[in-house]
């Protein structure tokens, strides 16, 4: 459902830097409500609004990145070098763009990078994406790939980050090695520790073992000794007693 796009003048505008009216009716299919006052306006999201022209788009030298897909758009789009000098995104996907003419106006746009017109029936146009790199040598992204078919960051600040990455790579990596090597090496001592301990272990109950079958033995032959006593103290009892009776019958 649309709503009405009406921006309401008053004194934030000096401090907006960012702006989204995606899905409200414009009137007569034109911009309204968006004024000059807008100047650090540095990106701007008018998606499926109805717009059929950027007539009367205001001024914003700090525009930066534009989304006007899912328009009524199919030319006329000297405007934008004029308003917005600094565009570096231009999403024109799903308007009525059909001629590499309608899109010769962005030449203009000096710092245009990356340009999207997918659903636009430009796209079927015989060697299209070669047209457009010839036509627009600025733009480095058609539709989301460069000339090589590379995808494009999904943003400046993606770019900024891989940028960062390749030149911090090594550094990282060669961090990432030392983490693996030391968390190996720890492994390595757990494992050893591990196995020491164990082999300790095993050496102490064999010695624990063997204590135990000394003092089995040792009990054994103090049993034996015990019972040998006893035997030889039951004989000097018989020996006692057979002296007596020999002494009764004399």
């Amino acid at each position: 459902m649309f709503q009405q796009m009406y921006i309401i003048p008053g004194t934030l505008e000096d401090n907006v830097t960012e702006l989204v009216v995606d899905n409200c009716r414009t009137s007569d299919g034109e911009v309204e409500g968006l004024t000059d006052d807008f100047k650090e306006l540095e990106f701007l999201s008018m998606v499926n609004v109805g717009l059929t022209s950027l007539a009367k788009l205001p001024s914003l030298p700090k525009l930066r990145k534009l989304e006007l897909s899912d328009n009524n758009i199919s030319g006329h789009l000297e405007t934008l070098s004029e308003k917005s000098p600094n565009l570096t995104y231009l999403n024109l996907s799903g308007n009525k763009i059909k001629e590499l003419s309608n899109v010769e106006a962005l030449q203009n746009l000096k710092n245009l990078k990356s340009l999207d017109l997918f659903n636009c029936e430009i796209t079927t146009l015989e060697e299209y994406r070669e047209s457009i790199f010839e036509l627009l040598p600025q733009v480095t992204y058609l539709d989301g790939f460069d000339q090589e078919d590379n995808e494009a960051p999904d943003s400046e600040a993606d770019a900024d980050d891989d940028e960062g990455e390749d030149g911090a790579g090594p550094t990282g990596d060669y961090d990432d090695e030392d983490d693996d090597e030391e968390e190996e090496e720890e492994v390595s001592e757990g494992r050893e520790v591990g196995l020491s301990y164990l082999m300790k272990e095993k050496i102490q109950d064999e010695e624990d073992d063997d204590d135990y079958a000394e003092e089995e033995d040792g009990k054994e032959e103090k049993a034996g000794v015990k019972v040998e006593k006893r035997k030889r103290d039951a004989e000097d009892e018989g020996e006692d007693d057979d002296d007596d009776d020999d002494d009764d019958d004399d």
